[in-house]
């Protein structure tokens, strides 16, 4: 999955005007009639919903418009060029900088937006306009003027309503499945997520976004394992949904301790959204065990939902949170 790309936009040059005088039989000195240069084509960027990826901005590094035609005889203006569409996906952030440092931001943070983004050059005008009574053959004529153009960096930021977050082998996946119609890969080994899955669950009507973020690890937001290239995921999310598993209270205080570690080192207030902890694998373990997790963390002042993907047990009340939160 790409979710972030650099890229060069520049809009189409002008065309060129035209110097050029009325040669028919019989007119001799017809006069300037040079046409005037063509518009060059602008590049607008729209919010696709088809698109979840950045992936068509991989493999090409510049995006251009067509130039303006210049123009020619009998004041014929030059044809203008053809403006270029460029999609993003919903949540994609477009920072641009112009060759004089001017700087520009554009959050399509909704779907159907479409902006202007480099605006085509104008044409240039013919002879004919420099026409005057002390100038009657005029040989000056404007060339187009150039497209505008964009050191532009591209960034997507999932938008979802929950992120589904833990240490690899939480069950995140496994969640996503049940809790929606997406079907992610699901192992039994760490890391089986690579990159971020989407998926819409209906709770009780309403329509909520959930967002498998990949799993993170000790040091992800200094750049390691997998946690650091999905943590900006996490941003756009209202609500965080913790899995843990596991079967040693201690252990899963300290694995739950690592991962809001590592959201408070991010930075952007992920680590203040809010949270709904969740015990997961509950199936795997004895009820005594459950309740004596339960209880560890009610005495850090950390409410805990036990639920089981295995069996589906504590799913619906899972549902009901949720849709309070959300």
């Amino acid at each position: 999955m790409v979710d972030s790309a650099k890229i060069i936009i520049r809009a189409g040059h002008g065309g060129a005007g035209s110097a050029h005088f009325r040669r028919e039989r019989f007119i001799p000195k017809g006069g300037p009639d040079g046409g005037d240069g063509g518009r060059g084509g602008s590049v607008y960027i729209k919010s696709d919903t088809n698109l979840a990826t950045l992936d068509h901005f991989a493999f090409r590094q510049k995006f251009e418009a067509k130039n303006g035609r210049p123009g020619s005889e009998k004041r014929s203006s030059g044809l203008s060029g053809e403006d270029l569409h460029l999609g993003v996906p919903v949540g994609t952030i477009v920072k641009m900088t112009s060759p004089e440092g001017e700087e520009r931001i554009i959050d399509f943070d909704k779907p159907g937006m479409e902006e202007l983004i480099a605006k085509g050059g104008k044409g240039g005008r013919g002879n004919w306009h420099f026409k005057s009574s002390t100038n009657t053959t005029p040989l000056e004529f404007e060339p187009g003027l150039p497209g505008q153009e964009w050191q532009t960096e591209m960034d997507l930021k999932i938008l979802a309503d929950v992120g589904l977050i833990g240490l690899p082998n939480a069950g995140k996946s496994t969640l996503l499945s049940i809790l929606s119609a997406a079907r992610p890969k699901i192992a039994n080994y760490p890391f089986t997520t690579l990159e971020p899955n989407l998926g819409v669950a209906d709770l009780k009507g309403k329509k909520v976004v959930l967002a498998d973020i990949p799993g993170l690890i000790e040091g992800a937001s200094e750049g390691k394992g997998l946690g650091m290239q999905f943590l900006r995921h996490i941003e756009r999310s209202r609500v965080l949904v913790h899995l843990l598993a596991g079967e040693e209270a201690e252990q899963l205080y300290r694995d739950y301790q690592t991962v809001r570690n590592e959201l408070k080192q991010y930075g952007g207030g992920a680590e203040k959204k809010k949270e709904l902890v969740v015990l997961n694998k509950t199936d795997l373990l004895s009820g005594e065990k459950v309740a004596e997790i339960v209880g560890f963390f009610a005495k850090k002042k950390i409410k805990v939902l036990p639920v089981s993907g295995g069996n589906l047990s504590g799913i619906e009340l899972l549902k009901n949170k949720l849709l309070l939160l959300v």
